[in-house]
């Protein structure tokens, strides 16, 4: 395994009073087994139990928030303050196995980013990882490349581009999927390694229909920040066609063209050249922050 100055390891928690704890000193545990130098970040969002004072008496460093914000909010602020040359982000409900942490470590010499992929083995509800699988198709199409699992909150990634790309994160759950599209859109290499997460101890805090559309709307925000085009081509095409082809079958019949027909056409032409132009600007941003 690579050796790092330090590792940071930031757990975004609300409400963990029960399992805090124990995550952390397994933490702890594993990287001081392998000789790793680490800091303990947990970042309490609000939470009206004794999740602080566990977590501080575990050893972890507790930044509190006087009130909820929302997790990709407290995994933004666990990223700002750490020191670390590489940031592992878990959960602190203990569905991540800590021991897993070494072997994120064993590829960061030649990526940018480690994400841990829930097996078939792993221990979620069906309806949830039927979504996961959807978003992961969506999100593969607008990377460009094969995305395993979306929604992982189990990562590590180099600090710098982590605080380079923290101000993308969205409040709420959504942060893994902005870190995922971001970093291969962003044209950094990011490596899945199978892992099995167990079930969550207490109530999850994600709403399935809510989160859910949350996700898709983040997809697109992060798609159109870097590769307009993969958004606005398909639906530039969904709107032009039906009234392109109708146009066609009324020259083929003498009539003259409706006007559903002539909005459909020019509808769709003015979203493909939006796309040409939020394109060229996404092309300027990037080259400008390289």
């Amino acid at each position: 395994m690579a050796k790092f100055a330090k590792i940071s390891v930031v757990i975004p928690a609300f409400n963990e009073e029960p399992v805090i704890g124990r995550v952390i000193r397994e933490v702890i545990e594993v990287l001081a087994s392998h000789k790793l130098f680490c800091e303990v970040i947990v970042v309490d969002d609000g939470s009206t139990d004794n999740t602080s004072r566990v977590a501080a008496e575990a050893g972890a460093m507790v930044i509190r928030h006087p009130y909820n914000i929302g997790n990709g909010a407290a995994v933004k602020r666990g990223i700002r303050v750490a020191t670390g040359d590489v940031i592992v982000m878990m959960d602190g409900d203990g569905q991540h196995n800590p021991q897993d942490i070494p072997r994120f470590l064993e590829h960061m010499p030649h990526y940018e980013m480690v994400v841990g992929a829930r097996t078939a083995e792993s221990e979620g509800k069906v309806h949830r990882n039927l979504a996961n699988r959807l978003y992961n198709s969506i999100a593969s199409y607008i990377a460009g490349k094969r995305v395993e699992d979306l929604t992982s909150g189990f990562r590590a990634m180099n600090a710098k581009i982590a605080k380079s790309i923290a101000y993308l994160f969205p409040r709420g759950y959504s942060y893994p999927s902005t870190a995922t599209i971001a970093l291969f859109l962003g044209g950094y290499t990011v490596k899945y390694i199978p892992i099995k997460a167990s079930a969550r101890i207490g109530k999850s805090k994600i709403r399935l229909l809510y989160d859910g559309l949350k996700f898709l709307f983040i997809l697109a925000r992060v798609g159109t920040f870097y590769t307009p085009l993969r958004l606005f081509v398909p639906l530039g095409g969904l709107i032009f066609f039906p009234g392109f082809f109708y146009a066609i079958y009324k020259l083929i019949i003498g009539k003259p063209w409706t006007l559903p027909i002539v909005i459909s056409i020019t509808g769709g032409l003015l979203v493909f050249i939006l796309g040409l132009i939020s394109e060229q600007i996404a092309l300027l941003r990037i080259s400008r922050s390289d």
